[in-house]
């Protein structure tokens, strides 16, 4: 099967917490991903990015932490020994240690959801449509194509367009 993944247009995100809210709730109150406000108080959605060379994935001692056929970053909590290098070396500050069952969780891109055919419950679910799912061409030809259109807008609203469309 194709590489997917997950985006997330950040200049798109409203800051609503859907996301986080549907995550919270399929996860039983362990979302995988989260709203964070800049000082500014910008939203900015933090989710585990699936690296194409996870260093999670690279350094866990066990094995606990491989891909799936779709390209999804998974830890096995059966093998997880709770270590913690995983928190370590993430660029993100992903991983997190679930006191409960005592091993690391982070996100799997709704794995039960997507073996069922559908996708994440977090880009189903944004309003805003900020987070999408996709084979890597599909979601680089609609970033490509929301860059277009919001160029063009920014084009016709400095365009000074007094007297168009009156007749003479």
């Amino acid at each position: 099967m194709t590489k997917k993944i997950l985006h997330v247009d950040y200049s798109l995100c409203i800051g609503c917490e859907t996301c986080q809210g549907v995550c919270d709730f399929i996860h039983d109150g362990k979302p995988n991903i989260r709203i964070y406000y800049t000082v500014s108080g910008l939203p900015v959605p933090i989710n585990c990015r699936h690296c194409e060379r996870a260093p999670c994935l690279e350094i866990c001692p066990v094995g606990a932490i491989y891909k799936d056929h779709e390209g999804a970053v998974i830890i096995d909590p059966g093998k997880c020994i709770g270590c913690l290098m995983c928190l370590a070396v993430c660029p993100f500050g992903v991983p997190s240690f679930d006191v409960r069952i005592r091993v690391v969780t982070k996100c799997d891109m709704c794995a039960e959801r997507r073996a069922e055919g559908m996708e994440p419950a977090c880009g189903e679910m944004c309003p805003a449509e900020a987070i999408f799912f996709g084979e890597s061409e599909e979601i680089e030809d609609r970033i490509m194509r929301r860059t277009a259109e919001k160029i063009a807008r920014e084009r016709i609203s400095s365009m000074n367009l007094e007297g168009v469309g009156r007749m003479l």
